[in-house]
């Protein structure tokens, strides 16, 4: 299908911000609203968003892809995610405003553009949202992170011969024998830990997951700790219990896969996976 790119300019809390407009021809009920994850702008890593939102607008699909208050050519001071659900919201209602014909939005995020997208729907339960399509969500706590590496990084390390040789011929620094010991403390203490401290991001994070009525679809990288860390943390705190098993989940796991999708391959596998998807969340729910 035929689609046309066009510069958008929306108002949030009386600054301006900026986003471009992926409007095909015959656009679907359900559009798409891209979240941009950590300290960048609406283009993504490696041209991830720009190149996403002409396959799905290709495909029928508006999207739009915007910069928060602060951040790439938007007014306003810099914040961060935890910080962007007034930024979500006016880009909703500046894709609806522009388009009429989209009843239902998905919001589609990566890292902690995921982690904006449960909270926001967290904050506002706002029943445009009718699917969340969510990639290597950031959970990122410093408990989180040493049992996630003691697990996957210093236990593999601990087989390998090479680190023992090291270790006896007195080659393995001594700095890093106290960070591992720190981070054995630290994994070791985890499961209290993410019980008993006050997180309050991913708790509302996790809340969401379980109360959120759309549509998810999870894309977790092989080769990524971020992912790695979600799979954990979610796997082991009570906020997240059993949250393979909440109804309307469609997971992915992609051996092999960067945490930005980096390669020609594993972006052209995430474009197909997300197309599948909502394809699928069009015929349902605008049946």
């Amino acid at each position: 299908m035929t689609y046309t790119e066009e510069t958008t300019l929306f108002a949030c809390e009386g600054d301006t911000l900026l986003g471009i407009l992926a409007k095909p021809e015959i656009p679907a009920q359900t559009g798409v609203v891209v979240i941009v994850g950590g300290p960048q702008y609406r283009v993504g890593s490696h041209r991830q968003f720009v190149l996403l939102s002409r396959a799905l607008a290709a495909a029928g699909y508006a999207v739009l892809r915007f910069d928060y208050r602060g951040m790439g050519d938007s007014e306003g001071q810099p914040r961060d995610f935890e910080a962007v659900s007034a930024d979500i919201a006016a880009a909703i209602d500046a894709l609806q405003q522009r388009l009429p014909a989209i009843k239902q939005v998905v919001l589609w995020g990566l890292c902690d553009g995921a982690s904006a997208a449960l909270l926001y729907c967290h904050e506002t339960h706002d029943p445009r949202v009718s699917g969340l399509c969510l990639l290597n969500p950031w959970v990122r706590s410093e408990a989180s992170l040493a049992k996630t590496q003691v697990k996957h990084y210093y236990t593999q390390r601990l087989m390998q011969k090479e680190f023992w040789l090291k270790l006896l011929s007195g080659k393995v620094a001594r700095g890093a024998l106290s960070g591992f010991a720190k981070k054995l403390r630290l994994s070791a203490s985890g499961a209290n830990q993410l019980a008993t401290e006050n997180q309050p991001f991913q708790q509302r994070m996790a809340t969401a997951w379980h109360s959120f009525s759309g549509h998810i679809l999870l894309l977790l990288s092989g080769k990524d700790y971020t992912a790695k860390e979600f799979m954990e943390h979610a796997s082991t705190d009570s906020a997240w219990e059993n949250y393979l098993g909440r109804a309307k989940l469609l997971r992915h796991d992609m051996p092999g896969v960067d945490h930005t999708f980096s390669s020609a391959a594993s972006r052209k596998l995430a474009e197909n996976m997300t197309l599948g998807w909502l394809s699928k969340l069009q015929a349902l729910t605008c049946a």
